[in-house]
């Protein structure tokens, strides 16, 4: 029973980027896994490890490859590790954030079919990744400076 309790006071010391930091990274480990499941990724057996040549599609929408799927499964594992932290958390958050940003950027300045398209990205991933820019971004700030100043206190 002791072991109960010090398990379920561990969960409410942390703070909601800890949280968000985990959810947002349970989602992309599912996601990293999910896109190499045959019917939730169609086409998957026209997948590449990298380019524009792979025609597999996450739920018949957004183009991924091997490469893609393992960017999802590293940031996936990093979000998950956030639960430690609140520092790692919110670095998580923002920089994860930044780096999506930077991914929108590049997937509407490179051409679709041409070989500077190695992720590979499509019209869907790359609104996607701006609003999960603006989601982590955002997150990271506001519930980072909560968790800042409660640790003040």
């Amino acid at each position: 029973m002791s072991t109960h309790i010090v398990s379920s006071s561990a969960h409410t010391d942390r703070t909601g980027v800890q949280i968000i930091s985990g959810i947002f990274g349970a989602v992309f480990l599912l996601v990293g896994i999910l896109g190499f499941v045959p019917g939730i990724t169609q086409n998957l057996d026209t997948m590449m490890f990298a380019g524009h040549h792979s025609q597999a599609a996450l739920l018949g929408i957004f183009q991924v490859s091997v490469l893609h799927n393992i960017v999802h499964l590293l940031f996936g594992v990093v979000g998950l590790l956030g639960l430690k932290s609140r520092r790692l958390a919110k670095t998580y958050l923002i920089v994860g954030g930044i780096i999506y940003a930077v991914l929108w950027i590049y997937g509407l300045v490179v051409p679709m079919e041409s070989m500077g398209n190695f992720v590979p990205l499509n019209t869907a991933d790359n609104w996607l990744h701006f609003v999960l820019a603006a989601a982590m971004i955002t997150t990271g700030i506001v519930f980072g400076r909560k968790a800042h100043a409660a640790a003040q206190r």
